[in-house]
């Protein structure tokens, strides 16, 4: 007896809890007037902030750390605005979502918009980079309401229907997605027919991905695939920030491209991702309180061996925070 493709599983009653949950808080923020849509965006996040203490303590653990002349109590507080931070974004991109693409339009501001013209000039793609810091998901949408649609590298849920609703909402303005499942090849293909590349680079890497570099003067296990990709492919690698504007209004920031490291350098890989990581580093150093620092990004760094170069073999994506 031949068979077909294994059915996806059915979600279990906590993963439908989650899903119905979310189209709930969906519909409640987009009635809600839009500050008090912000004000329950921050009560999430300080609700979480109280009751999520492994992921509290984590956070304040990772900010003394990176900021060691800050005193206890000031890395406690940026923790606590992180959480709020984060709180408003999920609002944020809910209610953004169900915006037309002229409102989007309406919402944000841009600057760097020649970087993106000049870089999709060239005719090779371009390769944009960013943490899980500001507004990078409501990014990715108003993205495709100036220019190209772009796409999205992406880790799948774990939750399905929660999977769909997310992949509904990043695709909302015609953005796609990549997952992992030959993600070399499309992205590859996407930057051959010159479009954008979205990728966040600021999660701890697997071995067989990483390169160790220099994040907040700690060693961090980070992605190498961008820098693979821009120096076979010869794509720009454009750093991008979204940052919130008085009003409910969000500024979108297209960096200079990276500049690539000389031809005499030992090691490219590393030192084009090293300079990547910088100019993320930069923007946390402005604004800490809008990087995700609940996440475990110092974890053992990879071990010692030959440096990432050449082909990255099936293209592992960053991982999405757990």
């Amino acid at each position: 007896m031949s068979g077909g493709p294994a059915p996806e599983p059915r979600p279990d009653a906590a993963q439908r809890a989650e899903y119905l949950a979310a189209v709930a808080v969906r519909w409640y923020v987009s009635v809600l007037p839009a500050p008090l849509a912000r004000a329950a965006g921050a009560a999430i996040g300080w609700l979480f902030y109280v009751v999520d203490g492994r992921h509290r303590r984590l956070a304040v653990e990772q900010l003394q750390r990176a900021f060691p002349l800050k005193s206890a109590a000031e890395c406690r507080a940026i923790a606590r605005a992180t959480f709020v931070h984060f709180g408003r974004l999920v609002v944020a991109v809910l209610r953004f979502s169900g915006l037309s693409p002229d409102a989007m339009r309406a919402h944000v501001e841009i600057e760097g918009e020649e970087r993106v013209r000049a870089a999709l000039a060239a005719g090779k793609g371009a390769l944009f980079i960013t943490g899980h810091f500001g507004y990078w998901e409501l990014h990715a949408l108003a993205h495709a309401t100036h220019f190209p649609p772009i796409c999205l590298l992406a880790r799948p849920l774990d939750n399905p229907p929660l999977h769909a609703l997310l992949e509904r909402i990043r695709t909302a303005t015609g953005n796609k997605l990549i997952y992992k499942q030959g993600a070399l090849r499309r992205v590859l293909r996407a930057l051959e027919q010159n479009e954008g590349v979205a990728v966040l680079i600021d999660q701890h890497a697997q071995s067989g991905d990483a390169v160790t570099v220099e994040f907040f003067n700690r060693p961090a296990a980070t992605t190498s695939s961008v820098a693979v990709l821009a120096l076979r492919t010869g794509a720009p690698l454009i750093p991008v920030f979204a940052l919130p504007l008085p009003g409910g209004r969000y500024r979108l920031i297209y960096e200079h491209p990276v500049e690539l490291p000389p031809a005499t350098s030992a090691d490219p890989v590393r030192e084009l991702t090293q300079r990547c990581t910088d100019v993320l580093e930069m923007y946390v150093r402005r604004h800490p309180h809008l990087w995700l620092w609940m996440h475990n990004r110092w974890r053992v760094a990879e071990p010692e061996g030959e440096p990432a170069t050449g082909d990255a073999p099936g293209m592992p994506v960053p991982d999405e925070p757990r």
